[in-house]
């Protein structure tokens, strides 16, 4: 009996939810793994997006300073510079400085350095000269010395007093001719230094010369690779500006800089917990914030394998390199720009 009454208890409950317009739910299709767990059919895997922020930056660039004056500490006036933003090819003047003072310089030392090059020349022919003088003079005093000598052989046909004569006469020639051999020596070394000190000075006016001479070279910029120019921000009448005609700037400050166009990239700051989103080739989209509208394809190049972290901030993070895929009239050094990465969560290690 119990059991026909649980029966028709379970009969009731069924027609009752019938009559309300319920049905029951399917139950969900399952399907077993290897292991033996239930596993959903049709299972979304997971997405992780990651937004970074980041500027943008050529990958060929060539910075131009203020070039340093050797002898100078002065500052350099400014005549002429290139155009921003002008296409420009390798050798192309970018900028010229003031080179009065260094032509001026160049021209004296000039001068000097041909002035010091004649005394030189001079001195060597003089030199020449009166080495032959000496020669000479050598030559005869040795053909004397060989004259006393053939009359000391007539020793025993002359008398005692002209025999003593020619002796004397003999002594006489043999010391004249080491002396003039020893004072030729002499002459010989002191010629060989007065030339050569005249070549120190030569050398030494040579090398003013060259120094002017490249310090008027410095005085104008050319480009070395093709490419755009951006001018630098120079510090101009108490403020921050683009560099004019006419501005007297210091030594090795930034001035121009070249940047290939045709290769971009973004230097993105990437904080540590998102390390694992990183891994070769991983695709990105970069937006411009002067552009919202343009979106631009990267990939991640490579990672700093060295990360910081500000004052106070427990989180640190690193600098990624992402490559834009394509090159835009839009795209220009030092905008800011946002990359998105977006694929599937990965929870292995980095790409750095």
């Amino acid at each position: 009996m119990q059991r026909y009454g649980r029966t028709a208890l379970w009969c009731a409950l069924f027609a009752f939810s019938t009559a309300c317009g319920h049905s029951p739910a399917p139950a969900p299709i399952v399907v077993h793994a290897a292991g033996g767990d239930p596993q959903p059919a049709n299972r979304t895997p997971a997405r992780h997006e990651v937004r970074l922020t980041g500027t943008v930056q050529a990958v060929h660039f060539f910075t131009f300073q203020v070039p340093q004056i050797g002898g100078q500490n002065g500052r350099v006036t400014l005549t002429t510079i290139i155009a921003n933003g002008v296409r420009v090819k390798s050798g192309d003047v970018l900028a010229e400085f003031d080179r009065t003072q260094e032509l001026d310089n160049a021209r004296d030392a000039k001068a000097k350095f041909d002035d010091l090059s004649h005394q030189v020349e001079q001195r060597q022919a003089q030199n020449r000269a009166d080495a032959a003088k000496r020669a000479s003079d050598l030559q005869a005093a040795e053909a004397d010395l060989a004259k006393a000598e053939l009359e000391l052989r007539k020793g025993p046909l002359l008398s005692e007093i002209d025999r003593l004569k020619n002796e004397v006469k003999a002594e006489a020639a043999r010391e004249h001719v080491s002396s003039l051999k020893k004072s030729s020596g002499f002459h010989d070394q002191a010629d060989a230094a007065a030339v050569h000190i005249l070549e120190l000075q030569r050398d030494r006016q040579k090398v003013s010369l060259d120094r002017a001479l490249s310090n008027a070279e410095k005085l104008e910029i050319h480009a070395t690779l093709d490419g755009m120019a951006a001018l630098e921000n120079v510090w101009r009448s108490g403020s921050m500006g683009k560099p004019q005609e006419g501005d007297q700037l210091w030594p090795s400050q930034p001035l121009i800089r070249i940047f290939d166009p045709s290769e971009m990239e973004v230097l993105a700051q990437v904080g540590e917990p998102d390390d694992a989103s990183l891994a070769p080739d991983s695709h990105a989209v970069v937006r411009l914030d002067a552009y919202p509208e343009l979106a631009l394809d990267a990939h991640f190049v490579s990672g700093s394998p060295v990360a910081s972290s500000a004052l106070g901030s427990p989180i640190k993070t690193f600098t990624a390199r992402f490559r834009l895929e394509k090159s835009d009239p839009h795209l220009l050094p030092d905008l800011s720009a946002a990359v998105v990465l977006d694929g599937p969560a990965n929870v292995g290690g980095g790409g750095r």
